[in-house]
């Protein structure tokens, strides 16, 4: 991929939340950073500082959850949640200017083949499956990947996006060069179907379609998974700075304890868990938190054994494919870029 990460992916990174922060203030403060330790606690919290994908959201819930419950608090934790500015979260994690943070498994391939140099490695999966697709609207009855032909795409113009999009409609007996493509300008996958900026769009099924639904707009969606499981890699996952990981291993620890407390939390009180997120970013819509924590509740967590897990197979064989389509600059270890040391059962 030329660069996975550029401004025009933003719906990609941060599920196209409709409110967005003011990029100048990184520190989201929320209400759990500003609650007092009980006074037996005298010791001194480690500083962590936990840096976004994009602005905040559903797939964030456990992590203000913790920060709200007074989670982190409790694992002798103080964590600046902030937002990339200018830079990207794998720059701000790899740099050391973030020790954590939300990445993607196809984000971190990319730094594998172009910046080793910029450690990245995946310590948790907040999501079990990919739950993104392909969504158009209802009249345009676009129910499978072939329908895309003759069609507008919105593209964020990357090589293994459009790559995935030519896999899924040649396979589904399609003809990729009948595709037109114009740039992903929007901050509002809804608003740009409504204005036939596009046809067809690259959604998160558990905010975009959910925010369709909140708005009574008719859509269609089909997702990769159900198109072939290549495509059910790890998106998002919770990232760190290997070197401060394992010079850490017991803060890494910590701060997972304390966000799958979090996660497990939206799982069982998804309501709740949304009045919290609403709780510590105020500016989100309260109707579309709510209708989307209700579909994500099934999702933290899925099939796995518990909160975070991630398969070993399921991993290499999406890092396989890049490999096989040529999609990265330099073949990557499947193996690489995760691991499961800090996460505990």
């Amino acid at each position: 991929m030329t660069s996975f990460v550029t401004p025009a992916n933003l719906s990609r990174r941060g599920l196209n939340a409709e409110s967005t922060a003011d990029a100048s203030s990184l520190v989201l403060a929320g209400c759990g950073a500003c609650t007092a330790a009980p006074a037996a606690d005298t010791k001194e919290k480690t500083k962590v500082t936990f840096c976004l994908d994009y602005t905040p959201n559903t797939n964030h819930t456990g992590i203000y959850v913790a920060q709200h419950e007074g989670y982190f608090d409790e694992e002798g934790l103080e964590v600046s949640i902030v937002q990339p500015a200018e830079d990207t979260a794998e720059t701000m994690i790899g740099s050391g200017q973030a020790q954590l943070g939300v990445s993607y498994q196809d984000y971190i391939a990319n730094v594998l083949s172009n910046s080793p140099d910029l450690p990245v490695t995946a310590v948790a999966a907040i999501l079990q499956h990919n739950t993104s697709g392909i969504m158009s609207r209802k009249e345009d009855a676009i129910t499978s990947a072939k329908g895309m032909e003759d069609h507008v795409y919105a593209t964020w113009d990357m090589p293994i996006e459009q790559a995935t999009i030519k896999d899924v409609v040649e396979a589904d007996g399609g003809d990729y060069s009948k595709v037109r493509m114009v740039p992903y300008a929007v901050n509002d996958e809804i608003a740009g179907l409504r204005a036939n900026m596009f046809d067809t769009v690259w959604v998160y099924e558990g905010w975009a379609v959910q925010n369709a639904a909140v708005q009574g707009y008719d859509v269609n969606y089909f997702s990769f998974i159900d198109m072939d499981e290549v495509f059910d890699f790890y998106t998002p996952v919770i990232a760190a700075n290997p070197e401060f990981a394992s010079k850490n291993p017991d803060v890494v620890k910590a701060f997972l304890r304390a966000v799958r407390r979090g996660y497990e939390y939206a799982v069982k009180d998804p309501d709740s868990a949304a009045d919290l997120l609403c709780a510590e970013v105020p500016e989100l819509d309260a109707a579309l938190v709510r209708q989307s924590q209700s579909y994500l509740k099934d999702q933290y967590v899925a099939d796995a054994a518990s909160w975070g897990v991630i398969d070993k197979a399921r991993w290499a064989r999406y890092f396989q494919w890049l490999n096989d389509n040529g999609l990265v600059a330099n073949k990557i270890d499947v193996d690489a870029g995760w691991t499961a040391d800090y996460l505990e059962a």
